[in-house]
């Protein structure tokens, strides 16, 4: 569970917030905005609701426009790009241009642009003095990592409360830092300071959302307290419970009680909690406290499993993956004609105590967005005693994630074979 705390003991009100990403590499689709989706969610985390999303390229009034309208409409903003140090990195000077106040210098932005220089012992170019101009009026963000950075910036508003901007680098690892380091504090005291807001993240897998949320009722909706919200990746559905409270006690009691509503309505589901924790985790989990391991053989286009659980840390359980193109080539390795026996002399050669075969990946057409009809896949589990089981599957769906369904598909009868 997550949590944080403002000091602030100020009470707000509801706040919305738009988030701004700057580039014509976003613009034109050279680049894939994560970090339009890592803001909304840490805004998100925050109590504030994302209400707009806006994306402009390298133009001087385009970045006016959109800030002005931004402004307009959304308490917050926070907005990546446009803070280097090369002529189309304009977020200063549309900054500026918004507020009509002249960018001045900031003797200790420039100071610390010169050391991060001269550690890299370099020197540095006279163009990199822009990065330490600001509009008059705004408030540096420290950015402890690169030469940019950020800017904190009070719009007024007739007869409304300001709308606040924070624009920060749009490299990564930058913006990240900086936005826990600083702006997601700033927020909290904008937007009710004072109370703990804390979350909890639940994992499954099984079902679709529309069935989710016909289960879950009125567990979701918009004004329930908690927070229960619903998002869906890859066909693994993502339950994150907010609560806001005036202590962390009472965040952590609310969350419990939400906890133990959903697991008794959707808990057949249910395979873990955290925000990266996935079913390769749970299994890995699960073979680590019996002492047991696993083999993976996956035949077709595709291997996901390996990669999975190739991925894992300092894992005991994972012995190994093996992708092939079909069963053929299973008894090949093995050296003898019989299946059975294949899968079997295989998880003894790897020393493993259970196997898990997925037969097979249908081949996709990468250049189509068309849903594929559903395909026959056979699964195969080899436990460490007693015979072979075999389960048969159906599965369609979009291709960019079919390969994945099936995989994931395994994987719960994979755990549900482990539990009996």
């Amino acid at each position: 569970m997550t949590q944080r705390n403002s000091n602030d003991s100020s009470t707000g009100s509801h706040l919305t917030a738009e988030v701004v990403s700057i580039g014509d590499e976003m613009t034109s689709g050279a680049r894939l905005d994560t970090n339009a989706q890592w803001l909304s969610q840490r805004i998100r985390d925050l109590g504030v609701e994302v209400a707009f999303h806006s994306t402009v390229g390298d133009t001087l009034a385009h970045n006016v426009d959109v800030f002005r309208i931004a402004a307009d409409r959304a308490d917050i903003i926070v907005s990546t790009g446009g803070l280097g140090p090369t002529r189309d990195d304009l977020t200063r000077e549309a900054l500026a241009g918004l507020v009509d106040r002249p960018l001045v210098l900031s003797d200790s932005a420039l100071e610390h642009i010169e050391s991060m220089f001269s550690k890299r012992k370099r020197e540095m170019p006279e163009r990199n003095r822009l990065q330490a101009m600001f509009p008059e009026g705004s408030v540096e963000i420290y950015n402890p990592q690169g030469t940019a950075p950020g800017i904190d910036l009070a719009i007024s508003r007739d007869g409304r409360s300001d709308s606040r901007i924070f624009a920060l680098p749009g490299v990564p690892a930058e913006m990240k830092r900086m936005f826990d380091d600083t702006v997601a504090d700033r927020i909290m005291q904008l937007a009710g300071g004072g109370k703990f807001i804390a979350h909890s993240v639940m994992k499954f897998f099984g079902t679709g959302e529309s069935d989710m949320e016909q289960r879950l009722g009125d567990m979701i909706a918009r004004d329930r307290q908690p927070r229960v919200g619903i998002t869906v990746s890859s066909a693994t559905i993502s339950l994150r419970i907010s609560a806001s409270a005036e202590n962390l006690e009472h965040c952590t009691a609310m969350i419990a009680t939400t906890r133990a509503e959903i697991l008794e309505r959707v808990g057949d589901l249910h395979y873990g909690d955290g925000e990266h924790f996935e079913q390769h985790h749970a299994i890995d989990q699960t073979l680590c406290q019996r002492d047991e391991s696993l083999l993976v053989i996956e035949l077709g286009r595709a291997a996901p499993l390996g990669d999975w659980f190739a991925s894992l840390e300092e894992t005991k359980s994972y012995r190994g993956g093996l992708s092939l193109a079909d069963t053929s080539d299973v008894c090949s390795l093995a050296g003898t004609s019989d299946e059975t026996a294949a899968l079997a002399k295989l998880r003894d050669q790897f020393q493993a105590d259970w196997l898990l075969m997925v037969d097979g990946y249908p081949q996709l057409d990468h250049g189509s967005d068309k849903p594929l009809p559903p395909a026959d896949v056979r699964l195969v589990i080899l436990p460490p005693s007693g015979p072979q089981i075999q389960r048969d599957i159906s599965l369609g769906g979009h291709p960019s994630i079919l390969q994945q369904r099936i995989a994931k598909a395994a994987m719960q009868w994979f755990r549900e074979t482990l539990k009996r």
